[in-house]
């Protein structure tokens, strides 16, 4: 297997939940539903893991963290309301003081499916205070802003770790020994 199947493989089986299975059938695959966690540390390179709402406070040991956006940078967003376990998104784009572009997944349900990957959309502060504490996100039902402000814990800047940390060893997961072609496809436009 070559190394592009293998991480591609590797990636799949970190980012898919398993859904229940057709009845009866031999060739059922599983549903590809991804979840922001490892879709951020995947693209940001930041090496945290767990729900979304630990990663803050999992970063104030390791890496760099602020109140400012910066290309790169993870954006963690607090519990609040349906959202119980937060939320974490890439900055794609810093477009200026109250404005960027993030790359995440499962915010928006697209065609009806949820856990979905959002490239380029818009993030708005809505803070009061222009301080980043609260934004409106892109949300595709409705083709514009959500009207929810979503509160913000900060970002995490992948550039930086703190002085003195070395990367953490990545964890592996068990694939599928031999993932069907339909199932690889799914992902193709994320593998390198």
């Amino acid at each position: 297997m070559g190394t592009k199947r293998i991480a591609a493989t590797l990636f799949v089986a970190c980012l898919a939940q398993e859904a229940p299975a057709l009845a009866n059938s031999e060739t059922a695959e599983l549903s590809a539903y991804i979840q922001c966690a490892p879709y951020a540390r995947e693209i940001s390179g930041i090496e945290i893991y767990g729900d979304a709402r630990t990663w803050w406070t999992q970063a104030q040991a390791r890496y760099e963290t602020g109140t400012l956006p910066r290309e790169g940078a993870v954006m963690t967003f607090r519990p609040h309301r349906s959202m119980q376990l937060g939320h974490v998104a890439t900055v794609s784009k810093v477009l200026d003081s109250r404005r960027v572009l993030l790359d995440h997944a499962n915010w928006s349900p697209i065609d009806g499916k949820r856990g979905q990957v959002e490239k380029d959309v818009l993030a708005i502060d809505v803070s009061p205070d222009n301080d980043w504490s609260e934004v409106r996100v892109w949300y595709a039902p409705i083709a514009d802003l959500g009207k929810t402000p979503w509160p913000i814990e900060g970002f995490i800047y992948a550039d930086k770790r703190k002085a003195g940390e070395s990367a953490p060893r990545p964890r592996i997961a068990t694939a599928r020994p031999d993932p069907s072609r339909n199932f690889l496809s799914a992902f193709a436009e994320y593998a390198d």
